[in-house]
């Protein structure tokens, strides 16, 4: 089983910006005991700054993994092209909030990419990231 997390905007920051909504620890970190958790799964992650960039991951590996875990930041609220990328793999994507979206700025409670998205997990830390893990291994019991 293989698996993507891809984090957008500002997530590179984690453990450092705002750590009152996205906690102390870095993404980096966080991944390393992921890794160490699953050993029977073979997970990746990517993170970018730039909206074309997280297009270009989404397309490359779309129809080869079984699943990819985004947390697209700003652009969940702004990306066409993004929900376009989404909508034209064959991979099942999971969108992931670390914090809930619905709690904060009026403007973040609108997700243009979930249509496209088999469901979403917020508000739940990074913890949420490993749910969505356990979803897609759960699926291929």
């Amino acid at each position: 089983m293989k698996i993507l997390i891809i984090n957008g905007p500002n997530l590179n920051l984690l453990g450092k910006r705002e750590p009152e909504i996205y906690g102390s620890q870095s993404f980096e970190d966080f991944f390393a005991t992921l890794v160490e958790k699953y050993p029977d799964i073979e997970l990746a992650y990517y993170q970018n700054n730039v909206e074309g960039e997280l297009v270009s991951k989404i397309h490359e590996v779309g129809f080869s993994y079984d699943g990819i875990l985004l947390n697209a930041g700003a652009y969940t609220h702004t990306s066409v092209a993004i929900s376009d990328a989404i909508a034209g793999v064959t991979t099942p994507v999971i969108e992931v909030h670390i914090s809930n979206i619905y709690k904060r700025e009026e403007f973040r409670h609108k997700s243009i990419i979930s249509k496209e998205c088999i469901g979403m997990i917020a508000g739940l830390g990074l913890d949420g990231y490993e749910l969505g893990i356990q979803y897609f291994k759960s699926k291929t019991k």
